[in-house]
């Protein structure tokens, strides 16, 4: 979840306190640059990070654009929750009196019309809950000749939280350097194949390589 800066004199929280009101995006917005009326832009500074996305507004099931943050089992008060949740954030490269320039594009791309802006204090995980992140794998196994295996999983849920194992290296980097190896477990869930209404967890696919025979 994102840590949405606080306002001033506001009390302490898990995840964060009582958020500062959000500046209204303008139009002529692109995924680089955020067009704000200049005094909303004096509130922003180079180098924060921001989210960008729509006031939440009562409505339950999943939210946040392009990616669902979290799915909503009830109404919530929270105007600003789809900004503590959405996946459309950014680095704040510069500010100017018409708005801000990013350091990367936002991955929603355009900013959608009525989306809001905040600045970010940093990140926060929660363990438990009832929402799991779902992700999508591809997996690619290439062969001697340039043939390739692909295992595609649509839908994947993870099994466990985030973790890092350091693994030192050998030879004359030995005692100097270390390698940093990420271990995940994920569920496969199924989809239903529009092809034909079938249920299935995995695609393997074999392209061959350039110029084989068959």
């Amino acid at each position: 979840m994102n840590v949405l800066a606080s306002a001033s004199g506001s009390s302490s929280a898990a995840i964060g306190g009582q958020a500062a009101s959000a500046a209204v995006v303008q139009s002529g917005s692109t995924a680089t640059t955020i067009a704000l009326a200049a005094e909303d832009a004096a509130r922003f500074a180079a180098g924060q990070i921001v989210a960008v996305d729509l006031d939440y507004a009562g409505q339950t099931g999943f939210v946040g654009a392009p990616v669902a943050g979290a799915y909503v089992r009830k109404p919530l008060t929270d105007v600003d929750y789809i900004r503590r949740v959405t996946f459309n954030v950014a680095l704040v490269a510069s500010v100017g009196p018409a708005g801000l320039t990013l350091a990367e594009p936002l991955p929603g791309g355009v900013p959608a019309e009525g989306a809001k802006v905040q600045a970010l204090s940093g990140f926060v995980d929660r363990e438990g809950g009832s929402f799991y992140q779902e992700w999508s794998g591809l997996f690619v196994m290439e062969g001697g000749l340039g043939e390739q295996i692909w295992f595609y999983y649509p839908r994947l849920q993870s099994m466990q939280s985030a973790e890092e194992a350091a693994l030192p290296l050998t030879g004359r980097d030995k005692g100097k350097l270390e390698r940093i190896v990420l271990n995940a477990r994920f569920l496969a869930l199924p989809v239903t194949d529009p092809l034909d209404g079938e249920r299935v967890v995995c695609y393997r696919s074999f392209v061959p390589a350039k110029n084989a025979l068959v």
